[in-house]
């Protein structure tokens, strides 16, 4: 069985860090707020990306992480959004370095807001700091209840929640109450919307919030 040196993982994220620092720093200068969107495949969040630009009033563009393909992206692009593309090839999360490169290859040219749609996955994406100011999870009623207590981490380092697909509800069997006391355990304090794709429900209590801690 192959080992991983503790000291090589500590370089590698250290040397992430030290990178996800100046992209922060970057985009800070240009008057862009940076939300780094985690969430398991399917979970909505590019719906969700384009229900949220919709109805914030300052510039918005966006970064599309995914193993492969650009499906995404063009599907902004045709709405009129700036997007950019990062493929993986098999790296489950996207890193500090890989949007290091992307930003500067973007053209940002009033402030306003970054959305990083991360590679879909519960697990990496919450380890690394690609330079964000912010972490929006967001997690769908089909994804099951017990998220939280399966997947710590995330929910522990979200600065905001999204819970998608709640029209979904009456047709399975998510329990609200044991999904937010497990929320509320890791992160007592994190704001929760409930939100639905198909309605547009909750999107703009969403937005609002989002405006006010990015003071735009």
């Amino acid at each position: 069985m192959h080992m991983i040196n503790r000291d090589v993982m500590t370089n590698i994220n250290a040397e992430n860090d030290h990178i996800a620092m100046h992209v922060n720093e970057y985009l800070k200068r240009k008057g862009i707020f940076t939300v780094n969107v985690m969430g398991a495949p399917g979970a909505g969040k590019t719906t969700s990306l384009e229900h949220l630009i919709k109805l914030l009033k300052a510039p918005c563009y966006v970064v599309e992480g995914d193993i492969e393909s650009d499906i995404d992206t063009e599907r902004l692009r045709a709405e009129g959004i700036l997007a950019s593309q990062i493929n993986t090839f098999g790296a489950c999360h996207l890193d500090a370095p890989l949007l290091h490169n992307a930003v500067h290859a973007m053209t940002l040219e009033k402030p306003g807001f970054l959305f990083v749609e991360n590679v879909g996955n519960l697990v990496c994406p919450a380890e690394f700091s690609i330079g964000e100011d912010i972490k929006m999870l967001q997690v769908s009623v089909a994804d099951g209840s017990d998220k939280p207590y399966k997947y710590p981490l995330a929910f522990e380092k979200a600065g905001v929640i999204l819970l998608s697909k709640i029209d979904l509800t009456p047709y399975l069997d998510f329990d609200e109450d044991f999904f937010l006391k497990g929320v509320r355990h890791l992160n007592p304090n994190v704001p929760v919307f409930k939100v639905c794709g198909k309605t547009g429900e909750g999107y703009a209590e969403a937005a609002k919030w989002l405006a006010e801690r990015a003071g735009k």
